[in-house]
């Protein structure tokens, strides 16, 4: 009888308190959200939306990078047979070769972009206010932002290149005759050998191309990304297919001005210090021209098409997933912004 009575009134008890717990999580939420300065939760947004959007195409990322330093027979074998190749020499988990050093990149990179968007476009409307704030803020803070985020980011970029352009199965040569160096065993490893090689200026080989195309490619992208929004009806632009769509075009009208040079970045950074290879390109410009003579015109459009397969989701995820998870942390509007 008293086990009964007490299951009795536990239940209604419980049910009642219910409320109550939801209340103050709900109010614990708020407090937390509202003492977390602005800045961080753009960079956590950031990060978060960086991370999916490079996971989410590691597998054909790689084959583009590939593609661009003509290892091997890749570019021969096509987008699905480069896939199938890898998979049956590596198994599943060297699709993601590389992948590591990227989202460990890619995480400060992408916050770091995101969040100092948001930081260089508050100061150049608050420094100067007479530019008001029309697309061209939003260009030339999104090319600032960038060139911050890669400068910052830089040496785990090169890591993950070397990283993926490892093939098991392909012996120690390149499609340019060298001698590839011993396989790398982790991200630690690479920088450790590539600063042994050539020092600071070795882990920040091919930066002059990245930042030529970075300034131009971030600042187009956030462009077009908010010039579209402010086009779309007001009911629209906080839908999550209108992010999409914004978002995979800004990314494809950026990458395709900017290609020749993230070609070049690839393969200046797969290059080494040491005597037994040389270094085959002075610079950005000498780099250019040297493989559109020795490899073709072509050569510097090389994975573009796999680029588009790849930048299409990787774009939309990334603006939708960072607008997305700034609504939820409840990032004031820009308006409001101190």
């Amino acid at each position: 009888m008293n086990t009964q009575q007490s299951g009795y009134f536990l239940a209604p008890t419980l049910v009642s308190a219910a409320p109550k717990f939801e209340a103050e999580r709900a109010s614990f939420q708020d407090a937390v959200l509202g003492a977390t300065p602005t800045y961080v939760k753009q960079l956590v947004a950031g990060g978060v939306a960086g991370g999916l959007s490079k996971t989410a195409v590691a597998p054909l990322e790689r084959i583009k990078i590939l593609y661009q330093i003509k290892h091997g027979n890749f570019q021969s074998m096509g987008v699905f047979r480069s896939l199938s190749c890898i998979t049956r020499t590596e198994g599943f988990r060297g699709l993601y070769k590389g992948n590591g050093a990227s989202v460990l990149r890619i995480v400060p990179y992408a916050a770091l972009h995101f969040a100092s968007y948001e930081q260089y476009r508050h100061w150049i409307i608050e420094g100067c206010p007479a530019t008001g704030t029309g697309p061209v803020i939003d260009l030339v803070a999104g090319s600032l932002a960038g060139g911050t985020a890669v400068l910052c980011t830089y040496p785990l970029d090169l890591a993950r290149t070397r990283l993926a352009y490892q093939v098991n199965s392909l012996g120690n040569k390149s499609s340019f005759g060298h001698v590839l160096p011993a396989p790398y065993k982790g991200i630690a490893d690479v920088c450790t050998r590539v600063f042994q090689e050539g020092g600071v200026r070795g882990l920040y080989r091919g930066v002059c191309p990245t930042m030529w195309g970075i300034l131009p490619y971030a600042g187009l992208k956030f462009y077009v990304y908010e010039t579209m929004k402010r086009h779309l009806p007001e009911d629209s632009r906080s839908s999550l297919p209108a992010k999409l769509a914004c978002g995979a075009v800004a990314g494809i009208l950026g990458q395709t001005v900017t290609y020749p040079l993230d070609v070049v970045r690839r393969q200046m950074q797969v290059q080494s210090e040491n005597a037994l290879v040389g270094a085959r390109y002075k610079g950005t410009l000498d780099a250019l021209v040297t493989i559109a003579r020795g490899q073709g015109w072509r050569q510097l459009f090389a994975g573009l098409g796999i680029n588009y397969m790849k930048l299409v989701p990787s774009a939309a995820i990334g603006f939708a997933t960072y607008d997305s998870l700034k609504s939820t942390l409840r990032v004031p509007p820009r308006q409001s912004q101190s």
